[in-house]
């Protein structure tokens, strides 16, 4: 049933010329490859509750989203179907097993918890958001990347990170200790969920003498997320402990700090990071590494140039 739902989905796009591709395509880019930097802006320049609430629920999506997928190895639909022909370079430009669908999940995480956030300041934006989910999760659809039922579970689990994110900052507000706790259980959580995808076993199936998925490669998204996610932790244990950053309200330099930093993570993660420390220790290693990095720079180090600049500019 969900072949022929896509198969009619492709159907659909052949018979309107492809003129919707590309939109369906950027909307699904736009989910995971700007958004995500949204937190960030929060975190520095708008409410620090929030952004801490938008982030931990990002990096728990990001992991759980390659735990799942590793351990069910679903193959994407022109794996399992040889009519399936998806979209532009999907074929090329999806990485990761099928199920669950972590366009979707980001885009919920991140739409879902700005509708949290909003609903009762900007309810124009938060129905956005709502509307933002739908055509996100259809996109992949469409598009002939992902099943209906890999898109519902992605939706599922996002809707589960943001609710019990919420309930545990609210047991946890103002207690160090279950903090310190939770980020010590984290760290701890991304260690073993590493040791287990390295370890376990994979299909591998060989057609005409290939190898229809290659495992290795699927593992590299779980490695970025892993980096990311000990980045936080470690730079939200420095800046509770230590750095202890205030957002410098009203600051003027505050809106351009933010445009920077943001630039120069994009930058980093784009550009730079793939032609050095991945390029030098490979796809696994080299990419837990740089977003570690880059989330260590955005959690500690940048909000310690915010703070001087501002406090010097005042």
């Amino acid at each position: 049933m969900d072949i022929q739902y896509l198969l009619w989905l492709q159907d659909l796009r052949a018979a309107t010329g492809g003129m919707f591709d590309e939109f369906f395509n950027a909307l699904s880019k736009f989910a995971v490859e700007v958004v995500p930097f949204l937190p960030f802006v929060v975190f520095w320049c708008a409410d620090k509750k929030w952004g801490y609430r938008f982030l931990i629920s990002e990096e728990i999506g990001e992991v759980a989203t390659g735990m799942i997928k590793l351990t069910v190895c679903a193959y994407r639909p022109w794996i399992r179907s040889e009519l399936i022909n998806p979209a532009g370079d999907s074929k090329v430009a999806a990485t990761g097993y099928s199920f669950p669908s972590g366009h979707t999940l980001v885009a919920t995480v991140n739409y879902g918890t700005t509708i949290a956030w909003q609903r009762d300041r900007r309810r124009w934006l938060a129905v956005l958001c709502g509307v933002l989910i739908g055509l996100t999760g259809f996109s992949r659809n469409f598009l002939g990347v992902h099943t209906p039922q890999d898109v519902a579970v992605g939706f599922l689990v996002s809707v589960v990170i943001i609710l019990a994110v919420g309930a545990v900052q609210k047991k946890a507000e103002g207690n160090e200790k279950i903090k310190d706790a939770l980020t010590f259980a984290g760290i701890l959580v991304v260690v073993v969920s590493l040791v287990f995808i390295m370890t376990k076993s994979y299909p591998m199936d060989i057609v005409d003498g290939k190898l229809l998925v290659d495992p290795q490669k699927m593992m590299n998204d779980s490695f970025r997320s892993s980096g990311g996610a000990l980045g936080f932790l470690i730079g939200s244990y420095l800046d509770r402990h230590y750095q202890k950053y205030e957002i410098p309200t009203g600051a003027a330099q505050l809106p351009l700090l933010s445009c920077i930093g943001i630039a120069i993570m994009f930058g980093w993660m784009r550009y730079f990071a793939p032609a050095t420390i991945v390029a030098a220790l490979g796809s696994h290693w080299g990419n837990l590494i740089a977003y570690f990095i880059m989330m260590v720079f955005a959690m500690s180090v940048w909000p310690m140039v915010i703070t001087k600049t501002c406090r010097n500019g005042a």
